[in-house]
């Protein structure tokens, strides 16, 4: 492609080409233009966005998010920094095994298929990605170390073998993820799904709960995440949910099929508020209780009732998000424990809504103080007892009052010896009198569970242990790793086939040599994404494709210390930049968080925590459309196949058609009347997505870039806006033209020489460097938006200058070098070939990727002279120019001699003269 020409267009195919191209190359280093290394002699930064899941193709979030990252990365190597910007892909899960279902293709065949096509687009957009450092996590290569690790916490204990509650489809023989039940029934079987009790593998990050809340919580922590957005943090802090109260007993005499007491006579409790323990009127247990099992199926020959109760709940959800929504219900038991302060009978119920993994499956029911007990006391008619007064308040069981639950406010009443007592004092003597009883002690819950990581299904990492008849579970030997995951396997949807792959399943015992069976489970892939990043630092690729000999034999080495930092290293621990969506802010950053403890705590690294600054940015959004079906059901419309209706004062109150549709109903005809439901996030399902491949198609990279960078702050929603895309688009063209028009003479223009110029060129080469100035400032800050406006702004004032003197060219050409630099990290491409072209290349610092940022000249701020509004009794009547230096006194002179003070005065002397310095002078007459 040859040098612009004032008569060539804009052909974003053929420029992105070129530049993609020259990047492509050997460069300094004998690799590609974005390969990184080690350097000693710069700054490491390394920043990274979450590693997408290769679900066929790019979505507009991806655009965005990578965009960001690409952004930041060229900026900083521009200032110097040796930046790392890697990708992967968080290659196992369940929808590969879903597709495999719908499409009779194995799941590697189609994760690996969509990878090179998502490469493909990603390399199209033109991301500065060091790809020799690529990952795909369903690579034994990645999942070794998966294995190694989990063996490692085995033997410290960190990794053990429980029983778990999942979701069982009886008829599809296999466990279900909690979004695979759908109104309690199994997506493909349409059973009724029942929670089974199974062993799997659990770690105990419940271990680590004080460090992970501690950097959330605790801006004294010395890991105190303050480059984290407050609203993760909290969600963080509130997810690891610590509470402080006090766990007790009621005691019992009930007494089990084997003629003893159940639970050794005592049904277990935890409360923060201890101080409302004599407002207790009953208990819930969850239905897997052994309380409630008992009543239902020995206590007085059984309770159908309470049996069929129990049944129900099983087919009901299994986290504690989805208890929070449901209908709360409970049935009574027939059973009484007894109050352990006032001696009362407390009778039992079965409650949906109590977890049995959640502190000991039961929990003391205080209607009067608590809204949730409350509302369940209305539905069944159980006792309310008020023991909280406030005063100036009256209490009534008609209705829930905010401060019924308020621990704050308020202090006990109707409570015998604890009348009178504050919230805190209370909880202190309720304590008190519960431990001297040697039946209760104030104690530390956490909301966080240890992670469960067994996952009945195929595509995942294999656990790494073998089932022996005589010795038990057995790990499998280092030497032995990985154990590789069968790849050629399409699911049939009944059961894990891995329970049927002979050659996987059958082997010997490590220990005895006797014939086992391995472990068919899989981890969860969010083991998968918990280390990752960590990988990227200490993995690239030989010239040949091969691994580098020490990514095989070590899970993480030195070069992880050089871009994650060491405790030697103060100034540079943990990720410097991370970015991904908001929907990530709680489990894969807790876990993140979590795995990077263990690997220190096992020697590996030396990371406390491994994200210093993290960016949530915001979701892309689109207009929605839809229409109910003639059935009932509905559907969704192309945002292009429709228009708004609107009303007189222009307000949005409807769609229709303008192009015919397909429906269920058969075909809609233009102008058939649709529902519009506002905007909310691009999804196929709604058919409000917008295809990146499309774009970049037809308008290029470098617009599409531009545009989701320009339309809103990285962490704020972006909507999608058809015009605004059109207008990046012009702009991108108005660049290349103006390059195109001026070639000749921004190619043999010359240095500034800030004496030589007129006051126009003076000026125009002022505002270029006080645009600089706040563009600049903009990057260090990642608010982009404004970076892109910057540009433009920068565009305008080149345009609007008429000069054409030597000296007139030589401020043209500074200031669209100037231009080309702070436009370059949105649009690398255009602004690559116009530097290479115009001659900036051979004269101002080499390749545009590693050109030095333009620096503010500050003698070109200087001003000769500066321009005040001049107002005679606060009403505008012109301006006067001074010199920046001029005191009072000749700001005042040349105010009272300018022609618009004469012509307005009308010969009235002046009374007062109002200077404010910079901006006005007020003359009153």
């Amino acid at each position: 492609m040859s040098a612009p020409t004032e008569h060539q267009t804009y052909d974003p195919r053929a420029v992105e080409a070129r530049a993609q191209q020259h990047w492509s190359q050997p460069h300094w280093n004998g690799h590609d233009a974005y390969r990184v290394t080690e350097e000693a002699g710069k700054q490491a930064f390394y920043a990274c966005s979450m590693l997408p899941y290769p679900s066929g193709k790019l979505h507009m979030g991806h655009v965005r998010n990578y965009t960001i990252n690409d952004m930041l990365t060229r900026y900083l190597r521009m200032n110097g920094h040796n930046v790392l910007m890697p990708m992967g892909w968080d290659a196992f899960g369940l929808p590969a095994e879903n597709a495999a279902l719908k499409n009779k293709v194995p799941p590697a065949a189609w994760t690996c298929d969509n990878i090179a096509y998502m490469k493909k687009q990603m390399k199209a957009m033109g991301l500065a990605i060091d790809w020799s450092r690529e990952i795909a996590t369903c690579q034994p290569e990645y999942y070794q170390w998966n294995q190694w690790l989990f063996l490692k916490m085995l033997e410290a204990g960190i990794c053990e073998r429980r029983t778990q509650t999942v979701n069982w489809d009886p008829v599809d023989q296999t466990v279900l993820a909690n979004e695979q039940v759908i109104d309690g029934k199994g997506w493909r079987s349409g059973a009724p799904v029942e929670k089974r009790e199974i062993p799997g593998y659990y770690l105990n990050i419940t271990k680590y709960a004080d460090e992970l809340l501690g950097a959330v919580a605790n801006p004294e922590d010395p890991n105190y995440l303050s480059g984290w957005p407050e609203r993760v943090r909290l969600m963080q802090e509130n997810w690891i949910g610590k509470s402080e109260g006090v766990r007790f007993a009621f005691a019992h005499d009930i007494v089990g099929a084997d003629g003893h007491k159940i639970n050794n006579g005592q049904l277990w409790v935890f409360t923060t508020r201890a101080d409302t323990v004599m407002g207790v009127t009953f208990c819930a247990v969850a239905p897997e209780h052994p309380l409630a099992v008992h009543a239902a199926q020995v206590h007085k020959g059984g309770n159908a009732k309470l049996q069929a109760f129990i049944e129900e709940c099983k087919t009901g959800g299994t986290t504690e998000a989805e208890l929070a929504t449901q209908e709360k219900k409970g049935v009574p038991t027939g059973l009484f424990v007894t109050h352990p302060l006032t001696g009362a009978q407390v009778e039992v119920w079965v409650g949906n809504y109590v977890l049995m993994s959640y502190g000991d499956g039961a929990v003391m029911g205080v209607p009067a103080h608590d809204e949730r007990d409350f509302a369940f006391a209305k539905k069944y008619g159980i006792a309310i007892q008020q023991v909280i007064g406030v005063a100036g308040q009256t209490f009534s069981t008609d209705a829930w009052q905010e401060w019924y639950g308020d621990k704050q406010k308020g202090v006990t009443v109707n409570s015998g010896d604890l009348n009178g007592l504050s919230y805190k004092d209370a909880v202190n003597r309720v304590a008190e009198l519960l431990t001297a009883k040697g039946i209760g002690e104030k104690k530390t819950t956490w909301r966080l569970r240890d992670w469960g990581i067994s996952r009945q299904r195929y595509w995942g990492t294999p656990i790494p242990i073998i089932h022996c008849g005589d010795c038990g579970p057995v790990p499998v030997p280092e030497k032995d790793l990985p154990v590789r995951l069968p790849e050629d396997v399409v699911p049939d949807g009944s059961g894990n086939p891995l329970k049927t792959r002979l050659d996987f399943l059958h082997v010997g015992c490590p220990k005895c040599g006797k014939p086992a069976q391995r472990e068919t489970d899989t981890m969860d892939t969010f083991v998968d994404s918990s280390w990752y990043f960590l990988r990227y630092t200490c993995t690239q690729s030989q010239s040949d494709g091969s691994a580098c000999a020490s990514d095989a034999n070590q899970m993480v080495d030195e070069r992880t210390s050089y871009w994650m930092g060491a405790a030697n290293a103060p100034g540079h621990r943990g990720m410097d930049q991370y970015i991904g969506g908001i929907e990530h802010a709680i489990l894969h950053l807790l876990y993140a968080r979590f795995w990077t403890k263990v690997m220190r705590d096992l020697g590996l690294i030396q990371v406390d925590e491994p994200f210093k600054k993290l960016l949530t940015q915001g979701m892309v959004l689109n207009h929605i459309y839809s229409r109910r079906t003639a059935k009932g059901g509905k559907e969704y419309f192309w945002p292009h196949d429709v228009e708004h209706v609107l009303d007189a004062a222009g307000k949005v109150v409807g769609a229709k058609l303008i192009n015919a549709a397909e429906s269920a109903d058969g075909t809609l005809p233009v102008g058939t009347a649709i529902d519009y439901e506002g905007v909310g996030t691009m999804s196929k399902s709604k058919n409000n997505g917008i295809d990146p491949q499309q774009l970049i198609d037809t308008f290029g990279a470098d617009t599409a870039r531009l545009f989701t960078m320009f339309a809103s702050p990285p962490e704020q929603t972006l909507e999608w806006n058809d015009a605004g895309v059109e207008g990046a688009h012009r702009f991108v063209k108005r660049v290349w033209n103006f390059g195109a028009k001026h070639t000749d003479a921004l190619k043999a223009a010359g240095a500034v020489v800030q004496a030589e110029l007129s006051a126009e060129a003076k000026a125009l080469r002022r505002e270029v460097f006080v645009i600089l100035k706040q563009i600049s400032y903009d990057y260090e800050r990642m608010q982009y938006n404004t970076v892109a406006s910057g540009a433009m702004k920068l565009l305008n004032a080149l345009e609007g200058h008429k000069g054409t003197t030597p000296a007139d060219a030589a401020v043209l050409r500074e200031g669209f070098g100037v231009l080309l630099r702070a436009l370059y990290p949105a649009c690398p491409h255009l602004t690559h070939v116009l530097w290479e072209d115009l001659g900036f290349a051979a004269r101002d610092g080499g390749d545009l990727l590693d050109a030095p940022w333009p620096q503010v000249v500050e003698e070109a701020l200087v001003q000769d002279e500066i321009e005040l509004v001049l107002q005679v009794n606060g009403k505008l009547r012109g301006s006067i120019k001074v010199s920046p230096s001029a005191d009072k006194a000749a700001i005042e002179a040349a105010a009272l001699a300018s022609e618009d003070f004469l012509k307005f005065a009308e010969g009235k002397a002046p009374k007062k003269v109002v200077i404010v310095p910079g901006r006005l002078v007020n003359i009153v007459v």
